[in-house]
C-alpha cells in the first residue's frame, strides 16, 4: 500500500474529525444534531484507518497521530464519566450512609433483640451450674476461661488474623444480607450468634473473668456486632418487601431495596475491615482495659454519628441509599 497517497486521500477526513472533537470538547459551542452524526460517522471511518494504518506500515508518528484522534473521538461520542475516586467518595459520603440511616429502625430493632438475649442466656448460663455441665465437661470450661478465650486473639500473627477476622465476618454479613429475602435463617443465623455471645459471657462471669470478657470483646465487637446488626435488618426488610411492599408493586419494592442492600454489603465489607484490624492489634495489645474499650467505643460512636448526620443529610435530600449514582439504574439515551 503506497502510505502516502492513503494519507493524501483521508487527509481532510481526519482534520475535519479533529474540527469536531476539539469543539465537543468546549464548554461552549456545542454540535448540532448533523454535527453529531457526522462526529460519529468519521470516528468510525477513522477508527477503521487507524486498524488499516497500524497492519501496514510501522511510521510511529502517524499511528500516535491516529491513535489520540481516535481515542479523543471515542471520549467525545461515548461521553466521559467523573473520575473513579469522586464515585468512591460520593459512595462513601452520601450512598453508602444513607441506605444505613433508612434502614437504622430495623438494623436498631435487631441490635437491642440481640443484646437481651445475649444478656438472658449469659445470666441462665452464670447462675446455672447444671447448665454449665451441660455445655462442657468442667475441665474444658475451665481451659476456655483460662486460656483459650484470651488466647485466641493472638494466635495467629495480627495481619493475617485481620485478614482471617475480617473475611468471616463479612461473610456472615453476606448470608445475612443474602438469605433476607426468605426471613427465617436471617433469624437463625442471629440466635445462633447471640446463643454464642451469651454462653460464652455466662461461662466467664461464673468463673469470675467477666471483666476480661468485656475487656476482651468490646474493644472491636462493638462496631464488629453492629455490621452484623445492619447486614441483618436490611436483609429482613429486603424479606418483609414479599410480606408488605406498601405502595409499590413487590418487583419495585425488591428492586430498590436489593439495591440499598447492595450498597451496604459494599461498605460493610470496609467497615469490617475496620473492626478486623481493631480485633487484631488493640484487643490483644498490652494496652489497659480501659483504654482498648475506649479505643473500640470511640469507633463505635464515629460510626452512629457517621450514620445519623451524613446519612440524615443525604436522606433528607432524597437519596435512597442505593447505587442508581454510579448508574445503576438509569438507561442510557439513544437516538431513534
Amino acid at each position: 500500500m503506497d502510505i502516502d497517497a492513503y494519507v493524501a486521500a483521508h487527509r481532510g477526513e481526519w482534520d475535519r474529525l479533529e474540527v469536531l472533537v476539539r469543539r465537543a470538547g468546549r464548554g461552549r459551542g456545542r454540535l448540532d444534531g448533523a454535527e453529531v452524526d457526522e462526529l460519529v460517522t468519521l470516528y468510525q471511518r477513522v477508527a477503521t484507518h487507524l486498524s488499516v494504518v497500524r497492519s501496514a506500515t510501522p511510521d510511529p508518528a502517524l499511528l500516535a497521530r491516529l491513535s489520540t484522534l481516535v481515542a479523543r473521538a471515542r471520549s467525545a461520542v461515548t461521553g466521559s464519566h467523573p473520575a473513579a475516586w469522586r464515585d468512591v467518595i460520593r459512595f462513601f459520603v452520601v450512598s453508602y450512609p444513607a441506605a444505613l440511616y433508612r434502614s437504622m429502625r430495623w438494623w436498631g430493632a435487631v441490635g437491642v433483640l440481640f443484646v437481651l438475649v445475649a444478656l438472658v442466656v449469659g445470666v441462665w448460663v452464670a447462675g446455672d451450674s447444671q447448665v454449665q455441665g451441660s455445655i462442657a465437661a468442667p475441665q474444658d470450661v475451665r481451659r476456655l476461661v483460662e486460656q483459650d478465650f484470651e488466647q485466641y486473639y493472638s494466635s495467629a500473627p495480627a495481619g493475617s488474623f485481620a485478614a482471617k477476622v475480617a473475611t468471616n465476618n463479612a461473610w456472615v454479613a453476606a448470608l445475612a444480607l443474602a438469605l433476607g429475602v426468605f426471613l427465617l435463617p436471617v433469624v437463625w443465623i442471629l440466635w445462633q450468634n447471640a446463643l454464642n455471645v451469651g454462653i460464652a459471657g455466662g461461662l466467664m462471669a461464673a468463673n469470675d473473668r467477666l471483666g476480661l470478657f468485656f475487656g476482651l470483646i468490646l474493644p472491636h465487637g462493638l462496631l464488629e456486632l453492629t455490621c452484623v446488626f445492619v447486614a441483618a435488618g436490611a436483609g429482613l426488610r429486603l424479606g418483609w418487601c414479599w410480606v408488605d411492599p406498601g405502595e409499590r408493586s413487590r418487583s419495585r419494592a425488591l428492586r430498590e431495596e436489593g439495591q440499598a442492600a447492595g450498597a451496604l454489603a459494599l461498605g460493610l465489607a470496609a467497615t469490617l475491615v475496620v473492626s478486623g484490624v481493631v480485633e487484631a492489634f488493640v484487643t490483644p495489645s498490652g494496652l489497659p482495659t480501659w483504654a482498648r474499650i475506649g479505643v473500640g467505643a470511640t469507633l463505635w460512636l464515629a460510626f452512629l454519628a457517621y450514620v445519623v448526620v451524613l446519612g440524615g443529610r443525604a436522606a433528607r435530600a432524597g437519596e435512597r441509599g442505593d447505587l442508581s449514582g454510579a448508574g445503576a439504574t438509569e438507561v442510557a439515551p439513544a437516538a431513534g
